[in-house]
């Protein structure tokens, strides 16, 4: 009897097929739990079990194979990861109609943001993530070379003004702006402003961060803790990104991501505590957090992707996070050393 499945589900011959290769079971559900910018999930029920169904919309079999490598090898050293499941050759990625395709077992987890996380869970997340980084160096056999390290060139202003006139002009074509156009043009004379008052502050060239292999997408969604006290983390999912980064600057990411309030400020009693357990365990020291804080805090200062994809994709997604975020860089800005501060102290 073939499955009912709702829209978005995988067509049933191509989940019949990856299960067959896979030994998992006959499917009896299939509901899609997840869609993404770079993958798809399912949760799929079969006769042997629960488990995701990852479709890779970017990226080989190769990369891929790569990075489930290094989340087995994570898994063995101890760090919270849900490596895929092999095939019997061994194969962890299936190719089918062209499409990547990976299945982990299913983890029951729930996700957390900042503002529900004490101040010992943001220590250790601090703590988790400093781990994350000291591991893959562990792992990942190949050291960085010199080709595989990004060069780092901040935004440049000048091109920052450009875009911001060409989403203004979206803007103002709109017949009937709606209140999220009104707030997103307030945001974009005002990001205007600042730019022009803070031009001088853009970093300075020629000084190459601390770069390392790094998660690269390290956020609320893409952890998962424990449904029942003690809430720990239980999984850190999403490996697409996992590459050669400066890693202080995924730090500062997160924390900027986990620990902001809906009114754009940072909780900075939590950020103190994660910050403090993140350089303990990845070994960094204050020097290269300030280093970071001030490259992300200019990062955010020349940066539009939510706004982009609204206006220049048709893409609403990402609307929703858009009033915290753009408020955050305003009082970042006016709170320079502050949050400074609570990195490097």
């Amino acid at each position: 009897m073939p499955l009912v499945q709702p829209p978005g589900a995988l067509r049933q011959r191509t989940l019949s097929t990856l299960l067959r290769r896979y030994g998992a079971g006959e499917p009896l559900s299939c509901e899609p739990v997840a869609q993404g910018l770079l993958n798809r999930g399912y949760r799929i029920s079969t006769t042997r079990g629960r488990f995701f169904l990852k479709h890779h919309l970017d990226g080989d079999p190769v990369t891929i194979g790569h990075q489930h490598r290094a989340t087995a090898r994570l898994g063995a050293v101890g760090v919270p990861v849900v490596p895929p499941v092999p095939d019997p050759e061994g194969h962890t990625v299936a190719v089918v109609g062209g499409r990547c395709y990976a299945l982990h077992p299913w983890v029951e987890g729930r996700h957390r943001d900042g503002g529900q996380l004490t101040r010992a869970q943001s220590r250790r997340l601090g703590a988790l993530l400093g781990l994350v980084h000291v591991r893959l160096e562990q792992v990942i056999l190949a050291s960085p070379n010199e080709d595989a390290v990004p060069s780092h060139t901040s935004a440049d202003p000048a091109h920052t003004h450009l875009l911001i006139d060409g989403l203004l002009s979206r803007i103002r074509a709109r017949r009937s702006p709606d209140s999220f156009d009104v707030l997103a043009e307030h945001r974009l004379l005002e990001r205007r402003a600042l730019l022009r008052e803070h031009a001088h502050r853009r970093p300075a060239e020629g000084t190459e961060p601390v770069a390392g292999w790094v998660h690269g997408d390290f956020h609320p969604f893409n952890l998962l803790y424990r449904t029942e006290a003690p809430f720990e983390p239980v999984a850190i999912v999403d490996w697409d990104r996992l590459g050669v980064q400066p890693r202080a600057e995924e730090a500062v990411r997160a924390a900027a991501i986990f620990f902001v309030q809906p009114d754009g400020t940072l909780e900075l009693s939590k950020v103190r505590s994660y910050a403090r357990a993140y350089r303990r365990a990845a070994g960094a020291d204050a020097e290269e957090l300030a280093a970071a804080v001030h490259r992300v805090w200019w990062e955010r200062l020349n940066d539009f992707w939510m706004l982009r994809w609204r206006y220049q994709r048709g893409d609403r997604r990402a609307d929703s996070q858009f009033p915290a975020a753009a408020a955050l860089i305003v009082w970042w800005t006016r709170e320079y050393g502050v949050v400074r501060d609570a990195f490097c102290t």
